[in-house]
């Protein structure tokens, strides 16, 4: 038996080629007469011509693509005339069950892949062939999860306008894209969208070529619907590789997807043809011309025979399982789902109806999976930064990397003594660390490097943030930091003449004083009240100056010759030693640390205390994480200090870091800058050492190891980092280059073995009172002497006048006054008189005892 087989295909297609292979292949089975019409698959005209043609010969089936802008012709005519159409085109949503779709739709597979992923906010690149049935399905999917999707019509696009979107893109932070078209455009489009993670909407993964993008590092997942490693896809494909015909003018090329799909098509034909012979089912038809333009259409009687034959083959083709239900659809097959790895594409799980996603990805450990890629030299972009990279003195006369030391020079030693690989260490072209262009929105410094592929690592203190992290891969920190305010260390407040007084306030001064001249008046008037009752051989001493003396005393717990008797009295001394006992221990407790001690008083202690003054001008590096994190911040003080730098003129921002200390150096304390916490703790042990950290961090962040996205590298060094913190190694760098070999010692600026003694600055008012007092006490020495010796000087005179007086009585009236008698009343001479005169002494003598003989 003949059975007439029609093919409509594009001029030259590889689904062509496939379809005239598969009839050759199948020879024994039911005879397949072909009968193919080359048309434009677009044209509605030219389709519908062609249908109409093969229709009135008597055709049992029709094999062929369409376009989106015929299917919906084929089908209806393929629904009024009950002619079955199978195709390995797009799969559309309809319930024509005359249109068998060899291919398996998509929507869930993607479905399952975005939640594996936990995508919410992607990109969907379509194209307007077959990607309209599953935008409506994402569309609806967003509506209900609250998804954030852009879709892109790639049919609109040209490629100027396509670089342009993808700017917009970058710009917008959209990295995650799916893309949905057709495997001969591709390609073309993955060579621009590098660096992006994106899933392929095609059920070719394999049959791309992966090996241009491949060493960009691209994320890629996508689906695969022909098993490569089955033994009968081989063995097609090796005849089909041998396949020659005289019709065939393509280069022979390895069988895609596409032609997979229409091998199985003619094998689905023949297996129902087959099964219509054995069954005896009479399908003759006998047609003309005038039945598939007619109206009403008459459609062929045997024509639902063939679609439930169709409908009921079961198989396994080169697709896997073949299957249709009721509506014609591909159903019970499964979808290996594919990613890129270092070493080539791999399966990291499959998809099918009963099961959903099934991840099946057995990882091998990475530095297996790394070998083969190590034969090459890794550039390592780094920027020259102290401690992290620095030149050697002597490097004009070395090569490569050994031109380089720091603490990432060392870094970069040993991830790549644990990872295995080679590398050439290169300063970054701009010196900058990495940011996007407002205007271009282009990457520079490092980050440009890695995104646009000019380095394969980048080892520096390079911030993690997530505007990086979307366009490259970090490893995990290998130090934790945060941003911090540089300012130049104020002069040391030297300690005053009188700085011994600084442990009490001025107010505890007067109050002291307050308080000791109040307890001596108290002592003085209780003693009015207690001196009536005391025993008269005691005698109160507490007047003013005593009760000064000994308040005095005791505040200066050396205790006093007198002390109160009275029960009063002794209670007011009581509480005034209790009192002295805690101010002396007091102050005491706090000299030490204020002779000791020289204070930096520092005008800037906090972020609010910069944000809150004008005086001292503050900025930070231009084209840097720190920056970024100021011109994003939502906080008030942050905000506020954003909006003065960005405003400031001249401008705060420097081009590199030692622009920034050397401006902090020279401002005399007009300039602060803020930069990352390591970098200021290390300039701080740097002489001149007059730069210092001020207040606590400002955010919390890290630096780490940089690659593009999707590197086989990423792994193996993020490994290695950890490695190295596990084993204290981290640890010892920074201890290495930070303290080891810092310059100003432990007190930032003073030397290690200084001491603290004490200075005579420190204790000089001391010094000044004991002098003062001295010459205070000679002084008043000196007074009480004339004053004393000009009141003994007044009293001699008036002894002296009175001596005379009574002598001179004497002398002129001896027998009148003494005559009667004989003798001279002694006591009417005054003592004084006569021991300060010792000749009239002796006069007097002689006189008596001449009076007494």
């Amino acid at each position: 038996n003949l059975f007439p087989r029609r093919g409509l295909f594009p001029t030259g297609s590889h689904e062509y080629e496939v379809f005239r292979f598969a009839l050759a292949q199948n020879q024994d089975v039911p005879k397949l007469v072909p009968q193919v019409d080359m048309v434009d698959t677009s044209s509605s005209f030219a389709m519908t011509y062609a249908f109409c043609s093969q229709f009135s010969k008597g055709v049992y089936a029709i094999m062929g693509l369409y376009d989106r802008r015929t299917v919906n012709m084929l089908m209806s005519f393929c629904g009024s005339l009950h002619v079955c159409f199978v195709t390995p085109s797009f799969p559309v949503l309809t319930n024509n069950q005359f249109v068998l779709q060899l291919r398996p739709q998509l929507q869930e597979p993607l479905m399952a892949l975005l939640e594996h992923f936990y995508w919410n906010h992607f990109v969907y690149m379509y194209s307007s062939n077959s990607g309209l049935s599953v935008l409506q399905r994402i569309l609806d999917t967003a509506a209900e999860r609250s998804w954030q999707v852009t879709s892109v019509n790639l049919d609109t696009l040209t490629e100027v306008s396509f670089i342009k979107l993808l700017a917009d893109l970058d710009y917008k932070k959209e990295f995650q894209i799916i893309i949905d078209c057709e495997l001969e455009r591709l390609n073309s489009i993955i060579n621009l969208v590098k660096n992006y993670h994106y899933i392929l909407n095609n059920l070719g993964f394999l049959d791309l070529n992966v090996t241009e993008f491949q060493n960009l590092g691209p994320n890629v997942t996508g689906f695969q619907l022909m098993n490569r490693s089955d033994p009968l896809v081989q063995k097609i494909n090796q005849e089909w590789m041998e396949f020659d015909s005289r019709d065939l003018k393509l280069v022979r090329r390895r069988l895609k997807y596409t032609g997979a799909l229409t091998y199985d098509g003619v094998i689905v034909m023949a297996t129902a043809f087959n099964n219509l012979r054995r069954q005896r089912i009479d399908i003759s038809r006998r047609g003309n011309a005038g039945e598939c333009l007619a109206n009403p259409p008459a459609p062929w009687g045997q024509g639902i025979d063939i679609q439930r034959a169709l409908q009921q083959v079961r198989l396994d083709g080169l697709t896997g399982r073949i299957q249709f239900d009721e509506r014609g659809h591909r159903t019970n097959y499964t979808l290996t789902v594919m990613e890129l790895s270092p070493a080539g594409p791999r399966k990291m799980g499959y998809w099918n109806e009963k099961q959903g996603y099934v991840n099946t990805a057995v990882y091998k450990p990475v530095l297996e999976e790394f070998h083969g890629l190590q034969n090459r030299t890794y550039v390592v972009t780094t920027i020259l930064e102290a401690p992290y990279m620095m030149l050697k003195t002597n490097h004009e006369k070395l090569e490569g990397n050994d031109k380089y030391e720091g603490y990432c020079a060392e870094l970069a030693s040993e991830i790549a003594k644990h990872v295995g690989f080679s590398y050439r260490l290169q300063l970054v072209g701009d010196g900058k660390y990495g940011a996007r262009d407002s205007e271009t929105k282009m990457w520079n410094g490092m980050v440009g490097e890695l995104v646009y592929g000019s380095a394969d690592v980048a080892v520096a203190p390079l911030t993690i943030t997530l505007v990086r992290e979307q366009v490259i891969d970090f490893t995990k920190p290998f130090m934790s930091l945060g941003i911090s305010i540089m300012i130049k260390k104020p002069t040391k407040s030297k300690p005053g003449v009188f700085s011994f007084l600084d442990p009490l306030a001025y107010e505890i001064w007067m109050c002291i004083v307050f308080a000791y001249i109040g307890v001596s008046v108290v002592l003085f008037l209780v003693r009015f009240f207690s001196s009536e009752k005391e025993a008269p051989e005691h005698t109160n001493d507490f007047g003013i100056f005593n009760s000064l003396w000994f308040s005095l005393g005791a505040f200066m717990q050396q205790g006093c010759d007198i002390s109160p008797r009275s029960l009063s009295g002794r209670i007011v001394g009581g509480v005034w030693w209790f009192f002295t006992l805690i101010i002396i221990s007091s102050y005491t407790a706090n000299l030490a640390a204020f002779l000791t001690v020289e204070r930096m008083v520092s005008p800037i202690e906090s972020a609010e205390d910069l944000a809150k003054q004008t005086e001292i001008a503050y900025g930070t590096l231009d084209g840097g994480s720190t920056k970024e994190f100021f011109k994003r911040s939502k906080i008030a003080v942050f905000e506020k200090m954003w909006s003065y730098m960005r405003s400031a003129d001249p401008t705060v921002f420097v081009k590199n870091t030692n622009e920034g200390v050397v401006r902090v150096r020279k401002s005399k304390g007009k300039y602060a800058y803020l930069l990352e916490s390591s970098m200021n703790e290390y300039i701080e042990q740097r002489k001149p050492c007059d730069t210092m950290k001020v207040g606590g961090n400002l955010d919390s962040k890290g630096y780490g190891v940089a690659t593009p996205k999707g590197s086989p590298l990423r792994n193996p060094v993020n490994l290695a980092v950890l490695k190295l913190n596990e084993q204290g190694l981290l640890d010892k760098l920074k201890n290495r280059w930070w303290y080891d070999k810092g310059e100003c010692g432990t007190g930032g600026g003073d030397s290690k073995d200084k001491t603290s003694a004490l200075s005579l600055s420190n204790v000089a008012g001391v010094f000044y009172i004991l002098i003062g007092g001295l010459g205070l006490a000679m002084m008043v020495a000196l007074v009480e002497f004339c004053y004393k010796s000009r009141i003994e000087s007044r009293r001699m005179k008036v002894n002296k006048r009175r001596f005379n007086s009574v002598a001179a009585g004497g002398l002129g009236g001896a027998s009148g006054l003494g005559g009667e008698n004989g003798r001279v009343v002694a006591h009417d001479f005054p003592k004084a008189g006569a021991q300060g005169l010792p000749c009239m002494s002796k006069a007097a003598g002689l006189g008596l005892s001449s009076t007494g003989m």
